[in-house]
């Protein structure tokens, strides 16, 4: 079982930068690939960024070159630091964890941006951006 929780999320202003960040309590955190996903009111929850065992990073196009994904295995913490915002990143941002598979000494993520495939979440910080 892990438990996550996320902070940081705020106001600013389009243009602006934020960065939020999620705590994990695992003793093997460095096992899990962990995510960045976030949802408006009704609409689906979307892939936003998500990082590997070996910190190998992915990005959903619409923030690509924008926002960027970190961990700290040592700390348990993955970092989302979104620049330039828009408008339209405005959203509950969630924080997931799911076991990287392993593959002989090797551990292995599939870097999904589908948040079905994610099994622990956190309860989420609200980013807002005003134009």
């Amino acid at each position: 079982q892990v438990q996550l929780v996320e902070s940081g999320g705020g106001s600013v202003q389009s243009g602006g930068s934020l960065k939020v960040s999620c705590v994990a309590s695992t003793n093997d955190f460095s096992d899990y690939c962990m995510g960045w996903f976030r949802q408006v009111p009704g609409k689906e929850r979307e892939g936003v960024a998500i990082i590997g065992a070996a910190h190998y990073a992915t990005y959903a196009p619409s923030v690509e070159g924008r926002f960027t994904i970190s961990r700290d295995n040592a700390k348990n913490m993955v970092y989302l630091e979104l620049n330039s915002l828009k408008p339209e990143d405005a959203a509950m941002y969630y924080c997931a964890a799911e076991p990287a598979l392993r593959l002989s000494s090797t551990l292995v993520c599939a870097m999904s941006l589908i948040p079905s495939q994610y099994t622990y979440w956190g309860q989420g910080t609200q980013v807002t951006v005003s134009s």
